[in-house]
This record gives C-alpha cells, structure tokens and sequence, in this order.
C-alpha cells in the first residue's frame, strides 16, 4: 500500500511577492504542521542580448539576478554557444542585486 495522500492546492497570487500560509492537519493521534513559500517574480518578457565587437575582443554584459526570496540563492550556470564565458557558479544573498557577467570572446569575424 502506499503511505502518501495526494493533497491538491490552488495558488493564485495577486501580484509579485513572497507568499506564505501554513497548512495543519489534525487527527485524534497526530498534528502536523507544513508551512508553504511561493515567491512570484513580475512578468517579465524574455530577454535578448546583442554583442557586437570587433574580433578578437572581448565584450562583457552584466545581467542583474535579483532574490527577492527569504532565502539564499545560488546558481550552476550551463552556457550553451561557442565565444562565452561566466562564472559556473553564482550565489545572491537574500533581498540583493548580484550581476552575472557574460563575455562574449568571438576568435573569428
């Protein structure tokens, strides 16, 4: 038999922000406690960046990462496409702004 309950909840946030509730389930033998955090970003269309340089030099963009979390994050970041570079790892503290900085180094025209 299996142990788990399947337990559906609907989420419908009003705006960007960190949402928290609580959830207490009671029986005559048991309480149990969970607490539920959702954090929603503003809707934001995707990006496109654009690198134009000569060759052979190098150019660097710094795209903000903003945690608006109550949480620390910290990213891998797998970059996929020949000429960039970034650092494989980033790590933004809770409430702050850490830029990641993407190089673009083309070796041709």
């Amino acid at each position: 038999g299996s142990d788990t309950v399947a337990f559906p909840i609907k989420f419908t946030p009003t705006g960007p922000g960190c949402y928290r509730c609580q959830i207490i389930l009671k029986s005559s033998r048991d309480i149990r406690v969970y607490e539920i955090e959702c954090v929603v970003n503003a809707d934001t269309p995707d990006a496109q960046l654009e690198f134009l340089t000569p060759a052979y030099q190098t150019v660097t963009q710094e795209i903000p990462i903003t945690n608006i979390s109550s949480e620390d994050w910290r990213f891998e970041a797998v970059l996929e496409g020949q000429c960039f570079q970034g650092p494989p790892v980033i790590s933004v503290p809770v409430g702050r702004t850490v830029p990641y900085p993407l190089t673009f180094k083309p070796v041709a025209e």
